[in-house]
């Protein structure tokens, strides 16, 4: 699957492993694998692990200080619980790399960079439809978000706010000229 962040493509630098015995360099592990691996002892690999996207964030936090890497699975572009997981991690001290990985489409590239993640690996039948072209301009589309908090996005509702005050007080100071 290929590799994508703001620049573009990336180079993989880890691989996935069952645990340390199956790769020399870099792992990636699956949960259930995670505290084996983590108990014999990473020794000089960066050590990422591939989360369930129903886990509780309550269950990965114990860990996350010892990952290097947090990869969030997308079953479906329409399964959204990855956007969640990757802004709570955020929210409460993860610093690693957040990795969304499998069906996502490039419409949810620039909110999956917003919530967090600082890379997306799409699936390979996602990438053969919407190539590197269509991913990067996807991060020019969105400027305006109604959450707020998300990656330096005006927010909407702020936005509208502060319209509506600016046009009061330009309303107000018409009024005191006027008397």
């Amino acid at each position: 699957m290929p590799l994508l962040d703001r620049s573009g493509l990336k180079v993989e630098t880890f691989a996935r492993a069952e645990n340390l015995d199956d790769a020399a360099g870099d792992i990636i592990v699956p949960w259930a694998n995670v505290q084996a691996v983590l108990d014999a002892g990473a020794g000089n690999h960066r050590l990422g692990v591939d989360i369930p996207n129903n886990i509780s964030i309550d269950e990965i936090l114990p860990l996350a200080d010892k990952l290097d890497l947090i990869s969030v699975p997308f079953p479906s572009f329409a399964d959204g619980r990855g956007f969640s997981l990757a802004k709570q991690l955020r929210d409460r001290g993860y610093r690693g790399v957040l990795r969304a990985q499998g069906k996502l489409i490039t419409d949810q590239f620039a909110y999956a960079l917003a919530c967090g993640f600082d890379e997306v690996e799409p699936a390979d039948e996602v990438f053969a439809r919407q190539p590197i072209e269509q991913w990067l301009a996807a991060l020019t589309r969105i400027t305006n978000v109604y959450q707020r908090g998300y990656d330096g996005a005006a927010n909407i509702l702020d936005q509208r706010r502060a319209a509506r005050a600016a046009k009061a007080a330009q309303g107000e100071s018409k009024e005191a000229s006027h008397v």
